[in-house]
């Protein structure tokens, strides 16, 4: 698992500077729940996530609602605290809701219904809100999906991954990739709107299992697919095969290769890309796929947009990050410290940084450029300030950048630049 970045101590009470008011009237809030659980540990994985459900000291998976309602309270009084309502914090509702993990669905429904009544309590839902869980296909049944439908749910994130067992086998998955389309199926008879996360680029896999696999996704007919080259990270199992030679290094080429794959067969199943690596169906009123992007599609991942754009959510969990104002700090990472600091009446956060202009607006592009909504050199002046304007010719020179998005002080990439998203954020804050 990587480690916490540096930052200052945070106090323990959890209190934020006054400076998050600034403009949080403009900005959505939401919240992430981290459930560190899982049956088996993928090798690929380097998540904070603990197979262990009996950790003890109050952190196993049985005790862990009641902790993470500990954090919601916190959070709530931290948020609502008189110092910042009077430098005009106003009192948000929560937009978007993802619990993830770890296999949030390992713990029982009720739990998961408990932790999302307690953001009900703290802050209240807005109308319309998006509330997401991530499930594995083996950890959800018919019953379990109506279930979470009934307390309040409104969309489930399968870990799909691959449909090629051997490559399922290389990642060390353990779901029967047969099993999709039931889950599936159960989950749209709840309601329920449904994402599917695939990777490519495992080692052994060929491009006509990635093409299988894309072709057995677009089957599921799902509003929303997430398609991920594979990162192998140091000190994970798939690492360690990677360093002795018993797995190959993902190839550039391939990821390229499979990456424009999955545009052209996801494209061609009415899903438009909204972010690099994510992608939404349209409904019949939306602009079809093969239009120039444009607008976010509605079964876009609102929450996932949250964090691109920049606005508010806060964190809970061990491990977990959160963002207000331009502040942001995370959590100590082990369970068991994570539930005694709380049960000590402590913020569980271990470390914060305050954001200066240079690197918000450094993050600002590094993020906003991989939206298809395009990123706004000069928000309100329609034109590219003269200090990209080099940068941005060559861009376009390059085949990177959009040139007629370009023209109104936009930049929206290409496929090819959707490839190279990277060089595109070196050029611009060069």
């Amino acid at each position: 698992m990587p480690a916490l970045p540096d930052g200052e101590t945070p106090p323990d009470s959890g209190a934020l500077p006054e400076s998050v008011a600034a403009g949080a009237a403009a900005r959505a809030l939401g919240v992430y729940l981290h459930v560190p659980f899982c049956r088996v540990r993928c090798g690929y994985c380097d998540f904070n996530t603990y197979t262990n459900a009996e950790l003890g000291g109050g952190a196993s998976a049985a005790a862990y609602a009641d902790t993470a309602l500990r954090e919601i309270d916190l959070a709530a009084g931290v948020l609502a605290d008189p110092a910042l309502a009077a430098a005009g914090m106003p009192q948000r509702q929560v937009s978007t809701v993802f619990v993830g993990g770890g296999t949030p669905t390992m713990l029982p429904v009720a739990d998961l219904a408990r932790m999302l009544d307690g953001v009900r309590r703290a802050w209240g839902l807005a109308p319309g809100a998006e509330v997401t869980t991530e499930a594995n296909p083996d950890s959800v049944d018919a019953a379990s999906l109506a279930e979470l439908a009934e307390a309040g749910f409104t969309r489930v994130s399968f870990g799909m991954q691959s449909a090629v067992p051997s490559v399922l086998a290389t990642l060390d998955r353990t779901h029967d990739p047969a099993r999709l389309p039931d889950v599936v199926a159960w989950a749209r008879q709840a309601g329920l709107d449904v994402s599917v996360d695939l990777i490519y680029g495992t080692p052994g896999e060929s491009l006509d299992d990635w093409r299988t696999s894309l072709d057995a996704a677009v089957a599921l007919e799902p509003d929303h697919v997430s398609a991920y080259a594979l990162v192998v990270e140091p000190g994970t199992k798939m690492g360690a095969q990677v360093r002795r030679g018993m797995l190959p290094m993902p190839d550039d080429d391939d990821a390229a290769a499979k990456y424009e794959l999955a545009d052209e067969v996801l494209t061609a199943a009415g899903l438009r890309w909204y972010e690099v690596s994510n992608f939404a169906r349209l409904d019949d009123d939306e602009a079809p796929a093969s239009a120039p992007a444009g607008g976010t599609p509605r079964h876009a991942s609102r929450h996932n947009l949250s964090y691109w754009r920049e606005q508010d959510w806060w964190g809970v969990g061990p491990g977990a990050h959160s963002h207000v104002g331009g502040v942001r700090w995370w959590n100590v990472k082990h369970p068991r410290a994570y539930a005694l600091r709380l049960e000590q009446g402590h913020s569980p956060a271990v470390g914060r940084e305050v954001l200066d202009d240079g690197t918000r607006e450094l993050e600002r592009i590094m993020l906003g450029v991989r939206l298809a909504e395009g990123l706004d050199l000069a928000p309100g002046t329609g034109a590219v300030p003269a200090r990209y304007r080099s940068a941005v010719a060559d861009l376009i020179g390059q085949g990177l950048i959009d040139f007629a998005a370009a023209r109104h002080g936009r930049i929206v990439l290409t496929l090819k630049g959707r490839l190279l998203a990277d060089a595109v954020v070196r050029a611009l804050t060069a």
